[in-house]
């Protein structure tokens, strides 16, 4: 009996280490039913994003066990919330902007930069070529994978007055989100800087604490901006993007049956490119029923905006460090490579005529 106690004994410490050894190295059990999967975004009701969200949770729910717990309406805080909950496993899927990101990778914040990229195209091209390996490198690093991007669209200038040249903002009020590139590119059109949290926009807008701003069209036209400061410029001085990542604790421990569920549940990237640009598209076009005064200035005028914010981006890449002359060099690469893959491309259209 002496003898039998004792290999209890044992065995329940050598069971112990193995549980402590798994923990330590973060593993976790198999995804299934028994386990939720709490899936976590900021989207709005009634817009692209949140049909994307809940496409993705039916076509995930068909196809495999994994019990989904859907927050996707700002549930669960603000998105550095949302960062913590995937580093600390109480999120495992989420989609967040770049500037959220920027958190536990600093090098995000340079994707803001203004005037990284001339139009949709070369931005599509140099991300699918170049950005998503390397990010997903990065991203891997610091336990996150990325699924996918989540196309924001360009940003605009919006206020209460048009803002047609870099100097109808100075001295303006000018409302900035988090992170350097926003800051800088205010900095650089000579307005007064003020950061503000997305939710005090409407609010502020309307005591006059802030007199202008920017952002994507998605996120001007119908969330109350529009209302206040009805003058919206189409600088297309900055590209938004977020990230749909997942923790990758959590990613490896799915099989791969399952991960390639998940891949194959989100939207593809040239679908969400495609229904968010028609979005835009809609909304400007309603810009008289929605009380906008949409503002399209020529390339010429487009040329000041780039002048004005030409030091911002060498001011970027010092101030984030770590990799970021690096990947400002790969987005050259590839915008290079776009270039010359667009003059073939015009030589084979000519031709065709």
């Amino acid at each position: 009996m002496q003898i039998l106690v004792q290999k209890v004994v044992m065995w329940k410490v050598v069971l112990s280490v193995l549980v402590v050894s798994m923990l330590s190295a973060g593993c976790e059990p198999p995804a299934g039913r028994d386990r939720p999967v709490t899936i976590a975004g900021t989207t709005f009701p009634d817009t692209t994003g949140e049909r994307h969200w809940l496409g993705f949770a039916e076509q995930l729910e068909a196809s495999t066990d994994l019990n989904l717990r859907l927050l996707i309406y700002g549930q669960l805080g603000s998105e550095d919330q949302l960062v913590s909950g995937l580093r600390r496993g109480r999120v495992q899927f989420a989609n967040l902007s770049a500037m959220a990101v920027s958190t536990v990778v600093p090098e995000m914040a340079l994707l803001y930069a203004p005037f990284l990229f001339d139009n949709e195209a070369e931005s599509d091209f140099v991300y699918d070529n170049y950005l998503t390996p390397l990010y997903r490198e990065m991203l891997a690093a610091k336990g996150l994978h990325l699924v996918s991007w989540y196309e924001i669209g360009f940003v605009q200038i919006y206020g209460k007055e048009p803002l047609l040249q870099p100097e109808d903002a100075h001295g303006l009020r000018f409302r900035v989100g988090a992170g350097p590139a926003a800051r800088g590119f205010a900095k650089a059109i000579g307005a007064d800087v003020i950061p503000l949290g997305f939710a005090d926009v409407v609010s502020s807008l309307q005591t006059g604490l802030i007199e202008a701003g920017e952002n994507s069209v998605s996120l001007y036209a119908r969330t109350g901006i529009a209302g206040e400061a009805s003058q919206l410029t189409l600088t297309n001085h900055s590209f938004g993007v977020s990230a749909i990542v997942a923790s990758k604790v959590w990613w490896d421990s799915l099989t791969a049956a399952q991960q390639a569920a998940v891949t194959a549940a989100w939207p593809a990237a040239q679908r969400v490119r495609a229904d968010v640009r028609a979005e835009s598209a809609a909304d400007l076009a309603a810009g008289d029923e929605l009380g906008i005064t949409v503002h399209r200035i020529t390339a010429a005028e487009r040329d000041r905006w780039r002048a004005a914010a030409a030091p911002v981006t060498g001011q970027l890449i010092k101030t984030i460090g770590g990799r970021s002359a690096e990947i400002h060099a790969v987005i050259q690469q590839g915008r290079t490579a776009f270039a010359e893959l667009d003059y073939i491309y015009a030589d084979i259209r000519t031709a065709l005529r």
